[in-house]
């Protein structure tokens, strides 16, 4: 079985190849084949591939191409993870929201947007390319905003993409380990919102709800990294324990502040970082695995650092640094179960169907699914209290109003939505992050009128 990643010289691919090495079982995915435009990133990244298979005898074969009709011919399944405009954009993204006072996050609010507006064009082509190419293929989604990138590729691949995320399932695994812990075949999470917009609102374990006795432990609440984000306070006023993301929501005032007075942006550590690994591992006396390792530590212990020191939650818990974000075993999951008919239930990005009643359709929302050969089936779940319900809705309309923008090359759709997204306080403000955005991003010069 052949697995093709699209951004496959970005720097979490080898999670994903870890997690495939520890896959023996029959109908196994054995050819991967990485696509990266980047020769040296690509380069980089199957060298360190090339580590992590010494001494495993089945380890899938490495290949990797520029050419991404080659990339895609014979792939029964397309990892999508690509970085339109690089992490450069990404802290471009960041600082031009930022001197305006709003958050730039690149996934949530004005960064998010940016973001979106030039992968939009790029996702569609590609889907285009895969309907052509590999029309049997599934493709999961990783790139962000995950949730608007995997609505954009539906238009061409209907419900053959499927978009995955690692915060629901590590927002799951820290409260089943706060309760005490149990396997994750007991465990049913009971999430729902869209892509980094959703909440917990029950953690069924051997069928039991154990929601209420862990928000009425105060100790138990607060030893997990949301607890201590948000609050034991807050958390019970909602009755749900929200993702790690709607701490940008419920607290922006104090976020925004902090990444102004943080010595850089998320994006420009994170660029800074990988271009000194890239570096390092194109030098061939380099032990390219053990490099990426420990760049890969220092990610982890510092991701949404900031929100963390406006929230005084202080450091990452050990055991989430050592099982890392998790995305790469929902991929390996939703493969197997796919592949093999192996049902499986994930929390996955999928297109609404009727599951959550506040939204149409086609709107693609991140609830738990029950998955089989015929791909990903997203399950009715109670309708959402009415903060929730318009917090839901209105990010929504912004996501279309992005999509439309991509379609149109509307110039006045992109103020839009930037102007309806909850995170930006002003019209004018929505006209500057669009014009700063456009000198900063050659990609979005087909917004035009």
């Amino acid at each position: 079985m052949k697995l093709t990643i699209l951004g496959g010289g970005g720097f979490r691919v080898p999670l994903v190849y870890d997690a495939l090495l520890g896959d023996h079982a029959e109908g196994r995915v054995n050819q991967v084949t990485l696509y990266d435009p980047d020769a040296g990133r690509l380069t980089a990244i199957a060298r360190v591939l090339a580590d992590q298979a010494e001494g495993v005898p089945d380890a899938p074969v490495v290949a990797a191409t520029q050419d991404l009709a080659e990339a895609l011919r014979g792939a029964d399944f397309v990892f999508c993870a690509i970085r339109v405009g690089g992490l450069d954009g990404r802290a471009a993204d960041e600082r031009i929201a930022l001197d305006e006072g709003v958050l730039g996050q690149e996934t949530v609010g004005a960064g998010g947007i940016a973001y979106g507006l030039r992968t939009v064009p790029v996702a569609w082509d590609i889907a285009r390319r895969i309907a052509q190419l590999a029309p049997d293929a599934w493709v999961i989604n990783f790139t962000n905003p995950a949730g608007l990138v995997t609505e954009a590729m539906a238009r061409y691949l209907g419900d053959r993409v499927i978009g995955i995320c690692d915060s629901p399932v590590g927002l799951g695994r820290r409260m089943t380990r706060a309760l005490g812990g149990a396997p994750s075949a007991r465990v049913w999470v009971d999430y729902v919102g869209l892509n980094h917009l959703g909440w917990v609102r029950g953690l069924r374990i051997d069928g039991r709800d154990e929601l209420p006795r862990l928000l009425a432990d105060g100790e138990a609440l607060e030893s997990f990294e949301e607890g201590r984000l948000f609050g034991s306070e807050w958390i019970r006023s909602l009755g749900a324990v929200p993702n790690e993301y709607l701490y940008y929501y419920y607290f922006n005032r104090e976020t925004v502040r902090a990444y102004r007075e943080a010595a850089q942006t998320r994006g420009a550590f994170l660029r800074d970082q990988q271009e000194a690994f890239y570096s390092r591992a194109a030098d061939p006396e380099c032990a390219a695995w053990a490099s990426w390792d420990r760049t890969r530590a220092e990610r982890e212990a510092t991701y949404m650092a900031e929100s963390r020191l406006a929230a005084g939650a202080g450091a990452r818990d050990e055991a989430d640094l050592e099982t890392g974000g998790g995305y790469e075993r929902v991929a390996l999951s939703l493969m197997r179960a796919i592949a093999r008919d192996e049902r499986a239930t994930l929390i996955l990005n999928v297109a609404n169907r009727g599951a959550l009643s506040v939204l149409d359709a086609d709107a693609v929302i991140e609830v738990p699914c029950l998955v089989d050969a015929n791909g990903a089936h997203p399950v009715s779940v109670d309708p959402l209290p009415g903060h929730a319900a318009g917090l839901v809705s209105a990010v929504k309309a912004v996501e279309r109003e992005v999509l439309a923008a991509a379609e149109s090359g509307s110039r006045s759709r992109a103020v839009k939505a930037f102007a309806l997204h909850p995170l930006v306080d002003s019209v004018s403000v929505a006209d500057r992050l669009l014009t700063g955005y456009l000198v900063a991003h050659p990609g979005l010069a087909y917004l035009k009128g």
